[in-house]
């Protein structure tokens, strides 16, 4: 199963929340996931590197006038969600602390259109949230911990829930069947099969990718994957439009 990190790139590391203090620790109302500070290279420690949302929207000059569109990045607590997108920024590992609000991350995938990734929580506590982000999302991302098949219901009832929100009711969908270097991991059929996708995502198009977080394997595939369906999704809306004015 081979894989290509070169293909995605990501941009704005991290963004401070409002009520955070310059440079700090934001407060307990918006804490979100990161790596620890001294796992860091000394080029992203500084406060230099935090941005408000107000600036997330922005990205490189060469790319600024690239089309971004909203994901959602989701799955249990402990799905290894913040992780992946860590190990796209900086092809290493990061110890991590569990989310406690979101992460915003931008990721640019080649030849495809820039994708503002909002990572949300996944404690039990967490999940009620998840619909506040659904509004503006274009696409979903899914995530499984594949070793943990006393949850995968518990997984499968929270995706079943979510789907049904009207503001993602045709959007793309990827599901990651995370932990795949793990001897006893559910395969992706074995993951599609729980989580009852063909059932659940008749309506839309979706794939189940199998991935490793901890080495990216899989990681650039997946990202690739949900661009291509929003460009195929985008021109279909557009062609629509387009014969609707005729």
């Amino acid at each position: 199963m081979g894989f290509c990190l070169p293909i995605i790139k990501l941009i704005n590391s991290r963004v401070s929340l409002p009520g955070s203090p310059p440079g700090g620790t934001p407060s307990h109302k918006h804490f979100h996931r990161r790596p620890r500070k001294d796992s860091l290279p000394p080029e992203d420690q500084g406060p230099g590197r935090r941005q408000s949302l107000r600036k997330m929207g922005q990205l490189s000059s060469k790319n600024r006038n690239a089309q971004q569109v909203h994901v959602l990045l989701l799955g249990l607590d402990s799905a290894g969600k913040s992780t992946l997108l860590y190990k796209l920024k900086h092809a290493k590992d990061f110890t991590t602390i569990p989310t406690i609000g979101f992460n915003v991350e931008m990721v640019e995938v080649e030849s495809g259109p820039a994708l503002t990734v909002w990572d949300i929580g996944g404690q039990e506590k967490m999940r009620p949230t998840w619909s506040l982000h659904c509004e503006d999302a274009d696409g979903l991302v899914y995530v499984v911990d594949s070793t943990d098949q006393r949850r995968l219901q518990d997984s499968r009832e929270e995706f079943k829930h979510i789907l049904k929100n009207e503001h993602i009711r045709h959007v793309p969908v990827v599901i990651l069947a995370n932990k795949q270097d793990v001897p006893g991991a559910l395969s992706a059929e074995d993951v599609t099969r729980g989580l009852q996708v063909p059932k659940l995502c008749s309506s839309r198009s979706w794939y189940v990718q199998p991935c490793c977080a901890l080495s990216g394997e899989g990681l650039a595939e997946a990202f690739h994957r949900l661009a291509t369906f929003l460009q195929g999704r985008r021109k279909a809306r557009d062609t629509l439009a387009l014969f609707k004015q005729k």
